[in-house]
């Protein structure tokens, strides 16, 4: 399996993130970890809630769109697994986003920006956890 590396897309992607992360704490004092984001959207405490958690959803979500009017296509993407693989890796980064409390975006970006230990060591983990995977698909399943 060959992965792309794309690192003027990634550049891009890491600054609008950055971007949009610091302009949601300090407009709203708000961290963006899009775990909390969409269970907020999904029981809102106050409407005033569930607007921005839906506009910042609905930005998050349209990106291929905005590549398909800018371009004329849409972006190629490959999935080199099964559906039953995919399902069951959206559950277990699900389960571990809720006993972690918060996902990569949350403690990664927003945590690691504020020094935080605990999403220190949760990032440290995320990182280990999926190094030892990919090594473990590559190298010993052969997948």
């Amino acid at each position: 399996m060959e992965t792309l590396f794309t690192p003027f897309q990634s550049l891009l992607g890491g600054v609008l993130v950055g971007i949009a992360a610091v302009m949601l704490m300090g407009l709203m004092g708000r961290i963006m970890g899009a775990t909390g984001i969409l269970s907020g959207l999904v029981t809102p405490t106050a409407m005033s809630e569930w607007d921005w958690r839906a506009a910042l959803l609905a930005g998050m979500t349209t990106g291929p769109g905005v590549i398909l009017l800018l371009t004329g296509q849409m972006p190629a993407v490959q999935v080199p697994v099964t559906t039953p693989m995919l399902i069951i890796g959206g559950l277990i980064v699900g389960l571990g986003a809720t006993y972690g409390s918060g996902c990569t975006s949350g403690h990664g970006v927003c945590g690691m920006a504020r020094i935080s230990t605990r999403s220190i060591v949760a990032t440290l983990t995320f990182m280990f956890t999926t190094a030892f995977t990919v090594y473990v698909i590559r190298h010993v399943l052969g997948g």
